[in-house]
């Protein structure tokens, strides 16, 4: 069966985004519309897409869910090790792109990426359910392996290991905070003329802000 992937469109026409009704501040602007995100009951509304590249500029992106985010930036957790985690270190940027389909939203941030403090890494791995601990042991994530009994048998191995004890977290996993120089809001409308508002950050701290053709 063929599908027709060209002949699928969606019009979009629930909302607009005017300059007035926009926070000065991005960061503002975002903690607004996540809210309205998680007030519509969007599923996973953390969930975002990751863009990394290479040291040979190979992009590559995943889909993983944001943990925190604050006045300077969005942070999430992950194996240092792993090919994200690789890459983010060795190139020092990422990119973050939020979905929201029920609101007709999305928004683009481009940054630095730096790692966030070995406490703050420790406060988030003990607040996590111990599956979820002995999981980020278990898996080498991004490494070839034979076949999924491997991690079965880690896991079994690390949870008799760890039986009635406090379990470590691993120096290779901890958090991810993506610190914003663009940040951008997409609002769907009508025959393809979306809203777009584009917010650049100056030299000194302050957000610029233009609207851009879709």
């Amino acid at each position: 069966m063929v599908m027709h992937v060209a002949n699928l469109r969606q019009n979009y026409a629930r909302d607009g985004l005017h300059e007035d009704d926009v926070h000065d501040d991005p960061l503002q602007q975002f903690a607004t519309w996540f809210q309205e995100a998680a007030d519509a009951e969007i599923r996973e509304p953390n969930a975002m897409i990751l863009g990394t590249v290479s040291p040979d500029g190979r992009p590559s992106a995943r889909v993983v869910l944001l943990k925190d985010f604050d006045g300077k930036g969005f942070t999430f957790f992950t194996n240092y090790t792993s090919k994200k985690g690789t890459e983010l270190i060795a190139s020092g940027f990422a990119s973050l792109v939020f979905w929201w389909e029920p609101l007709e939203r999305q928004v683009r941030i481009e940054g630095r990426v730096e790692k966030i403090s070995p406490e703050a890494s420790d406060e988030y791995f003990y607040s996590r359910p111990r599956q979820s601990q002995l999981g980020a042991w278990a898996s080498p994530q991004s490494e070839a392996i034979a076949d999924r009994e491997v991690l079965t048998q880690n896991f079994a191995a690390l949870e008799a290991e760890y039986q009635d004890k406090k379990i470590p977290r691993p120096e290779h996993w901890g958090g991810f905070q993506v610190i914003p120089d663009q940040i951008e809001f997409w609002q769907g409308r009508p025959s393809r003329l979306h809203d777009r508002l584009a917010f650049s950050l100056a030299e000194d701290g302050s957000w610029s802000r233009q609207r851009l053709a879709p």
